[in-house]
């Protein structure tokens, strides 16, 4: 479970510890990751922290041999890891470009690599990437996020199409603007780029995404959790 310190991440270790699974808490701050390893522990589920940049290979792969050795080979990986950050095209700002890609997109390719062995070897298995509604189409200011989020989308249609044959399912969930810190940081910065009230900025970003209101996480777990119920089907994309 990758961004587990906060928001979809966490909401997703919270109910998949509620319902009997053991969970890996895959995050770069440890000091979160231990208060979300705090409040699962009343449900009896085991938990392993690794504090660990997702796109950082070596940090990740040391972390799971640590992981799996108290817990076990795993069967269900929810990548929810994610940046999202604002700029213009003009100048263009490579560094924001760079470690929006490697977070969200390179990050869902070495944590989902880096576990796909012990599913293959069982020929059973989930993957579920958190997307975006930002990788199925445009939105302004936000190129790099929007490049790394199809490229997740495609990553986990191509993922689906290789593991198909081999037991494992790949899928990948695509919320809009959600009630997540990383949205209140968008807003802030809207305001204080624009002078206007939150309440304006909000409006602003809701009206971006043609949405009423803000998804709450537990919602965008939902359907992770029925896609992990159904292990019959693979390669879905679901828009929320």
């Amino acid at each position: 479970m990758t961004g587990a310190g906060s928001g979809v991440g966490r909401a997703t270790a919270r109910r998949l510890a509620a319902r009997g699974h053991d969970v890996v808490l895959i995050g770069r701050g440890r000091t979160a990751l231990d208060a979300v390893a705090a409040e699962v522990a009343p449900t009896g589920a085991r938990t392993a922290v690794v504090a660990a940049d997702v796109a950082d290979r070596a940090a990740v792969e040391a972390g799971l041999r640590g992981a799996r050795a108290t817990l076990g080979p795993v069967r269900v990986v929810v990548h929810a890891a994610g940046i999202a950050e604002s700029s213009p095209l003009l100048p263009p700002d490579d560094a924001l470009f760079d470690r929006t890609v490697a977070t969200n997109l390179r990050g869902a390719w070495v944590v989902t690599t880096a576990c796909l062995p012990d599913m293959v070897a069982a020929r059973r298995g989930t993957v579920v990437h958190v997307a975006s509604t930002a990788g199925l189409r445009g939105f302004r200011y936000v190129a790099a996020y929007v490049a790394s989020k199809h490229g997740v989308v495609g990553l986990a249609r191509a993922m689906a199409e290789d593991l198909r044959s081999k037991g494992v399912a790949v899928h990948a969930v695509c919320p809009g603007f959600l009630d997540t810190p990383m949205t209140a940081r968008t807003i802030d910065k809207v305001v204080a780029a624009t002078g206007r009230s939150r309440a304006e900025a909000l409006a602003d970003v809701l009206a971006s995404g043609g949405q009423a209101r803000l998804l709450s996480p537990e919602e965008v777990v939902d359907a992770i959790v029925r896609l992990i119920d159904d292990p019959s089907s693979t390669g879905s994309v679901v828009e929320l």
